[in-house]
């Protein structure tokens, strides 16, 4: 099971849950079953996110492996200014 925390938008559109545990192989699963287990998120992971696995930061790495038992960091994108 992968431990999934949510931060800034993310943890605001989920109603200030923080943390989920999903099963999911790569990162495009994983965001796909997050909208799924929440579909308050899904206009945010629209928009795009920042993902971190076990600390490392992946950018548009949808096909990314997820190790079992990772931690998986969300953070939604920030627009520029």
């Amino acid at each position: 099971m992968i431990k999934v925390v949510l931060q800034g938008s993310l943890k605001a559109a989920a109603g200030g849950r923080s943390e989920f545990a999903l099963e999911a192989t790569n990162i495009r699963q994983l965001l796909d079953r997050l909208g799924e287990a929440d579909p308050a998120l899904l206009p945010v992971l629209e928009r795009g996110v920042a993902v971190s696995i076990d600390g490392q930061l992946y950018r548009d790495a949808w096909y990314q492996a997820i190790p079992p038992d990772s931690e998986v960091f969300l953070f939604g994108k920030m627009a520029g200014g």
